[in-house]
C-alpha cells in the first residue's frame, strides 16, 4: 500500500482539544496516519479558540495549522450542531425532512479535517518548490460554507433566486421508497426512458410517471425530489423482489438502504478503513522539474491541473486545487456543459454551475474523436494533473486512461474521483450520491440518527469527496516531488463515506454496535425563528434552567419539553443573545440562505459578486 506522506508526522495535542473539537482531531489523526505520518502528542501548540497541529516532513519547515472554530479571534463555544445551524446545513437538509434538522453525523468536521489536512499539505508542496508557506489558517464554520456555497448560490442569484425553505414538503413523499414488505430503497435513472419504462410497467400513467420524473431531476441541484403519490402507492403495493424485477427489466438501478453492519460485512470494507479513502501509486520512473513558485502567491501556484468533470464531485475537487493557486483548465464538449443553463441564472450561466467553476479556464474539446484526444493528450503534456470522473470504462476507450496519459507526461498525477474506488464500477451501481449513501450505510445511519426514512437530499458524499479527491491530489503532488516520478490517486464516493462514518463503520467490522450518541441538544421555535441550543458539556444544562427559571432537570429529555414551551415567549435574537451572556452554546438556525450574507460572521467568508459567492477556506502566511 502506497503512502506518501511516509517519514512525516502531525504533532499535537491530541486529547487535549477543546470542546467541539474531538471529532474533528479524531478523523484528522485517522487521515494522517492513513497517508504514512506519525501522530506525535506534543501539549506546546495551542490556541485559545480552536486546535493547532504542526506537520513536519523531512525536506520542508513545519507547516503550523490552526483549525478555528468560527474563525479568528471569535470565541463562542462550537459543536457540529450549531455549525450545522449557522450555515443553512440544516435547512437544506431539511428541505426534503420535513423541516430544518440536523444530518445527525459528525460532517461539518470530517470536511473540516479533510480540508485542513489538506491546506497543511499544500504549504508543504509550495515550500518543495521554493515557496515561503509556514502557516495555514481554516475553520470549522468555513467548511460548513462550502458545503452550502452552490445552494447559496441559488439562493442569491439575479435571476428567479430560489427560496426553497425547510418543511414546506412532506417528508415520506421523497426518497427513498418503500415496497410492501418494508424495504427502503433508492432508485436511479439518469435517463427518462428507463424510469418511465419502470412506472409504466409498475402500473403508474406515463405522464404521472413523467411529473415524478422532472421532481426527481431535482434532488442534485435542490435537495428536493417529491414524488406524485401514485408513484410511492405503486411500490409500496409490490414486494420488493417483484420491483427489483421490474427494475431490472426497465435498465434503472436499485438499492436498498443497507445499514453499517451490512456494509461492514462486504469484503472491501475493512481494508478501505485501512487504506484510507485514497489509493495511490507511484511509477518508479525519473519525472520532471517542477515550475517554482512565483513569491507571494498561493501554495499551488504555477501549477496546471486539466479537469474533465461533470456534477459536483469532480468539479468541486477541481475548484479546490484552483483555490489554492492551481491553473485549472476544464474540459466541456462542444457547445459547453448542458448545466450552465440551469436556472437560476447569473450573468448569462447557472449560478449553481458556476459556483463550482468560475476560477477555472474552459476549453471545449470533442472526447469521442481522435483529434480531441490528441488535443488533451497535448494539454496533458504540459500539465501536472491530470482528473476526471467519467463513467467506468471510457477513459479506455478514449485512449486516455493513466498508462496513455503517463506515457505523454511521465511526471503527470493522475487522478480519478469516481463512486466505488477505481473506474470499475464496483458494486453493479452507478457511482452517484444516493446510490452511494445507500450502500455504504450513511444514509441508514443519518436516518437513524435524525429521525428521517433515508439519507440526505444535501449531496453529502458528492461534496465531501470532492474535497477528499483534492486532499489526494495535493498528497500525491507532495509524493511526485519527493519521489520525482508521477503516479495516481484514486479517490470515490464509497471511500467519502467510510470517512465520514468511520468509527460506527470501524465497530461494525468488529462485530460491535455502535449506536449514534444521545444528543443532549436540539432545534427549537422561538417566537419568530428557530434556534438551536446544545447542552452537551458541562453546567450547560443548569444555566440554561437558571435562565429561564425553570427546576434543574435530571438529563437533558426531561428538560427539552419545558424548554421548547419557555422558548415561545421570545424571539430567536433575543434568546441568544441571553444564552451568550450566559454561555450557554446557541446558535440561529438559518432556514432562508437567502439571509446569510447580511449575518456579520459568514459576510467575512463571501464575496459579493452576482450572487453570493464563499471565499476559499484557507488563509495563508
Amino acid at each position: 500500500m502506497t503512502r506518501p506522506l511516509i517519514d512525516c508526522s502531525l504533532r499535537a495535542a491530541f486529547g487535549s482539544e477543546p470542546p467541539g473539537f474531538a471529532a474533528v482531531c479524531h478523523r484528522l489523526g485517522y487521515q494522517a496516519g492513513a497517508l504514512g505520518m506519525r501522530c506525535e502528542q506534543t501539549e506546546g501548540l495551542r490556541t485559545a479558540h480552536g486546535f493547532s497541529f504542526g506537520l513536519c516532513t523531512p525536506f520542508t519547515k513545519v507547516v503550523d495549522t490552526t483549525l478555528h472554530g468560527w474563525g479568528e479571534q471569535d470565541s463562542r463555544p462550537v459543536s457540529e450542531m450549531l455549525l450545522q445551524a449557522a450555515s443553512g446545513l440544516m435547512s437544506v437538509h431539511g428541505r426534503a425532512a420535513g423541516g430544518a434538522r440536523p444530518l445527525g453525523v459528525d460532517y461539518v468536521s470530517t470536511l473540516a479535517s479533510v480540508l485542513a489536512l489538506q491546506g497543511a499539505i499544500a504549504c508543504a508542496v509550495g515550500q518543495l518548490r521554493g515557496g515561503r508557506f509556514d502557516r495555514c489558517d481554516t475553520s470549522l464554520y468555513a467548511a460548513a460554507l462550502l458545503a452550502v456555497g452552490q445552494y447559496l448560490a441559488d439562493a442569491t442569484a439575479p435571476e428567479d433566486a430560489e427560496h426553497l425553505l425547510p418543511g414546506r414538503l412532506f417528508a415520506d413523499d421523497q426518497p427513498p421508497f418503500v415496497s410492501a414488505d418494508g424495504v427502503r430503497f433508492e432508485l436511479e435513472a439518469l435517463e427518462a426512458g428507463p424510469w418511465l419504462r419502470f412506472w409504466e410497467a409498475a402500473g403508474v400513467a406515463r405522464e404521472v410517471a413523467g411529473a415524478g420524473w422532472r421532481s426527481f431531476q431535482l434532488r442534485y441541484a435542490k435537495a428536493i425530489a417529491p414524488q406524485p403519490a401514485p408513484l410511492l402507492a405503486a411500490v409500496a403495493a409490490l414486494p420488493y423482489a417483484r420491483v427489483y424485477e421490474l427494475a431490472g427489466e426497465s435498465g434503472i438501478a436499485l438499492c436498498p438502504v443497507r445499514t453499517l453492519a451490512e456494509r461492514a460485512r462486504d469484503p472491501d470494507a475493512a481494508s478501505l478503513l485501512a487504506q484510507g479513502p485514497w489509493a495511490f501509486s507511484f511509477t518508479g520512473r525519473p519525472g520532471g522539474e517542477w515550475p517554482a513558485t512565483a513569491p507571494g502567491k498561493l501554495p499551488l501556484s504555477g501549477l496546471t491541473v486539466v479537469e474533465s468533470c461533470r456534477r459536483i464531485q469532480g468539479p468541486l475537487a477541481g475548484h479546490l486545487l484552483a483555490s489554492l493557486g492551481a491553473k485549472v483548465i476544464r474540459i466541456e464538449p462542444p457547445g459547453g456543459d448542458s448545466l450552465r443553463g440551469m436556472p437560476p441564472m447569473a450573468g448569462g450561466c447557472s449560478a449553481r454551475f458556476d459556483a463550482l467553476n468560475r476560477l477555472k479556464m474552459v476549453i471545449e474539446i470533442d472526447l469521442k474523436s481522435s483529434a480531441g484526444q490528441a488535443q488533451l493528450k497535448a494539454l496533458v503534456r504540459d500539465a501536472d494533473v491530470f482528473l476526471h470522473n467519467w463513467a467506468p470504462g471510457k477513459a479506455a476507450e478514449f485512449g486516455l486512461d493513466k498508462g496513455d496519459l503517463l506515457q505523454v507526461q511521465p511526471a503527470l498525477i493522475y487522478a480519478y474521483a469516481g463512486g466505488w474506488g477505481s473506474d470499475s464500477d464496483a458494486p453493479g451501481l452507478p457511482g452517484t450520491d444516493f446510490m452511494a449513501q445507500a450502500w455504504t450505510g450513511v444514509a441508514s445511519r443519518i436516518a437513524e440518527a435524525s429521525g428521517a426514512r433515508g439519507g440526505t437530499l444535501f449531496t453529502a458524499l458528492d461534496v465531501l469527496g470532492g474535497a477528499v479527491a483534492a486532499q489526494g491530489i495535493t498528497a500525491a503532488l507532495f509524493g511526485r516531488f519527493v519521489a520525482n516520478a508521477g503516479g495516481a490517486v484514486y479517490t470515490s464516493l464509497a471511500g467519502a463515506a467510510s470517512l465520514l462514518c468511520g468509527d460506527a463503520l470501524e465497530a461494525a467490522v468488529r462485530g460491535e454496535d455502535l449506536s449514534p450518541n444521545v444528543a443532549a441538544s436540539a432545534v427549537f421555535a422561538t417566537a419568530d425563528g428557530l434556534l438551536a441550543v446544545d447542552c452537551s458539556r458541562g453546567q450547560s444544562r443548569v444555566r440554561l434552567s437558571s435562565v429561564l427559571g425553570l427546576p434543574i432537570a435530571a438529563d437533558f429529555d426531561e428538560l427539552a419539553p419545558q424548554l421548547a414551551q419557555a422558548l415561545l415567549a421570545k424571539r430567536a435574537e433575543d434568546w441568544l443573545r441571553l444564552f451568550e451572556e450566559a454561555g450557554i452554546p446557541a446558535a440561529l438556525v438559518i432556514e432562508d440562505l437567502s439571509r446569510l450574507p447580511l449575518d456579520a460572521l459568514a459576510s467575512r467568508s463571501m464575496s459579493a459578486g452576482a450572487y453570493a459567492q464563499v471565499n476559499s477556506p484557507w488563509s495563508f502566511t
